[in-house]
């Protein structure tokens, strides 16, 4: 009983935070216009570098994706070769698995190791195979998760690598496992913004990289 109200209470959570981002989704969508009329008003400098910021955060945030889905990729494969040189069964499936729980940050690739491990061990009968297999796994996803992406993520985007950790780690302190898919594309945006004006240049400059920052 404890456990079917745990679940339930973090469905509750999980549904009602849903409705209250597609709420702010609604309420934006119909301000678009009002948006746009607004911006048009502003002199041609300061619109022109609002609109600026927008398409770079735009196409950044596209790049972004585009970079989550190749890591995501590069990790099912090296899952699916680890299961392969371990002789573990259903290899391809379980890099389909780390694929698709790449995009959930921490709990998906959590559960992207648990899973093989949990059947290596009924596979194997052994406790040691099955620790190495989960090492193992544990490892590659760790060097792919915390250190190639957040490089080439900071180096693709102009962030700093490390400010792109930080960035997940704050979110996901505020705001849970939603906040972890929403804190480098809020990172993103913001020093997109900052870029376009002179008195808060300084910080993307701060926290990015100058050279990417100018040729955006």
């Amino acid at each position: 009983m404890r456990a079917l109200q745990g679940i339930s209470a973090r469905l509750n959570t999980m549904v009602s935070f849903w409705l209250v981002v597609l709420l702010y989704v609604i309420l934006g969508l119909l301000e678009v216009s009002d948006l746009g009329a607004r911006i048009r008003r502003l002199t041609d400098d300061d619109a022109a570098r609002i609109i600026s910021g927008f398409e770079l955060a735009a196409s950044r945030i596209r790049r972004y994706l585009l970079i989550r889905t190749i890591m995501s990729a590069a990790t099912g494969i090296a899952v699916w070769a680890l299961a392969t040189a371990f002789g573990l069964r259903f290899a391809a499936e379980w890099g389909i698995v780390a694929f698709t729980l790449n995009y959930i940050p921490f709990i998906g690739p959590a559960f992207a190791t648990i899973l093989p491990t949990c059947y290596a061990l009924a596979q194997f009968q052994s406790p040691q195979s099955a620790l190495i297999v989960f090492a193992c796994l544990s490892t590659a996803q760790f060097i792919i998760g915390s250190y190639i992406e957040p490089r080439v993520a900071g180096n693709t985007l102009g962030i700093s690598p490390s400010l792109v950790l930080f960035s997940v780690f704050l979110w996901t302190f505020l705001w849970g496992i939603f906040g972890a898919f929403i804190g480098v594309p809020i990172t993103i945006a913001v020093l997109s913004f900052c870029a376009q004006f002179a008195s808060t240049r300084w910080l993307a400059e701060l926290l990015g990289k100058e050279t990417i920052m100018d040729g955006a």
